[in-house]
């Protein structure tokens, strides 16, 4: 399987292959559950099933395909990828546990003798999943009735100092002088602002932290994707909640934003527990799997 994303202009994969050189593209791993997969559509429209492993419980939802990552530009991946998010919800949401993949997790055929055909790709991932099955139901029975929330919190910049008398004294200094000398003593009110949403977000981390584990099994932080010069950051985190609590880490936030008015907070959400989800090793998600 591979785990790449490419931005190379080129036609998307087609179940052109022979049924002994078909892949599979491989979206999560669940509980064997008859219908789990019915009437759901992935990446550009294919229909998806389940392939079950005997014996284990768990099941792969897939798609066929030849042994070829999607590859195309920025815009087309960006499609794709969403199209494998609502997928992989969809069936998740019948479930309630679920392992996802990333983007472009392939199994290939594994060719053998020139006379020979290749192995099916079908079993491939079947004597993958039989081998890790423990792990596997143990990570999926951890993970049962679980979803995954993003939270971020920052402060505002200039709502922060609205308390701070340095920074107030200094606007109503600016209110009397000349326009350019606005200019330069608006420097000093950004640097002032500056400081103080930093103590302020500094200030909030901890407690944040303290409340949203009080209500959440675990909270990974994570880097932001698009910081906003006029805020500052407090946390950017995944946590993995109880779907039944979901509705209570609403209400931290609510709190926090109700004792914070400089607070600016995002909830997103729920999703299967992405940041969560760890494989054992030999995941399909290795390069070496998409090759025979």
């Amino acid at each position: 399987m591979t785990d790449a994303m490419a931005h190379r202009p080129t036609a998307p994969a087609e179940d052109t292959a022979s049924a002994a050189g078909r892949a599979l593209y491989v979206y999560a791993l669940l509980p064997d559950q008859g219908g789990a997969a019915d009437g759901v559509t992935g990446v550009d429209g294919r229909p998806l099933r389940l392939v079950a492993a005997p014996g284990t419980g768990i099941a792969a939802l897939v798609h066929d395909a030849d042994p070829v990552p999607y590859e195309g530009t920025d815009e087309e991946v960006r499609r794709r990828v969403a199209e494998q998010d609502r997928a992989v919800v969809a069936v998740w949401e019948r479930t309630g546990a679920l392992l996802p993949m990333t983007f472009n997790v392939l199994v290939a055929p594994e060719a053998s003798g020139a006379a020979d055909p290749p192995r099916p790709a079908e079993d491939r991932l079947c004597d993958w999943i039989a081998s890790r099955a423990p792990e596997l139901r143990a990570q999926l029975r951890s993970l049962a009735g679980r979803a995954e929330v993003r939270v971020e919190i920052t402060v505002d910049r200039a709502a922060s100092a609205q308390d701070d008398e340095g920074a107030r004294a200094l606007e109503a200094e600016m209110a009397r002088r000349s326009p350019g000398l606005r200019r330069l003593m608006s420097k000093q009110l950004e640097q002032m602002r500056r400081e103080a949403s930093e103590r302020l977000a500094d200030a909030l981390h901890a407690d944040v932290r303290r409340r949203l584990l009080a209500v959440a099994e675990d909270l990974r932080e994570r880097s932001r994707a698009v910081r906003d010069p006029g805020e500052a950051d407090v946390l950017s985190a995944a946590l993995l909640v109880r779907t039944s609590d979901i509705e209570e880490v609403g209400a931290v936030l609510a709190a926090l934003q109700d004792e914070c008015p400089a607070a600016r907070i995002r909830f997103l959400g729920p999703w299967p527990p992405y940041s969560f989800t760890e494989l054992p090793e030999g995941t399909p998600r290795e390069p070496s799997a998409v090759r025979g």
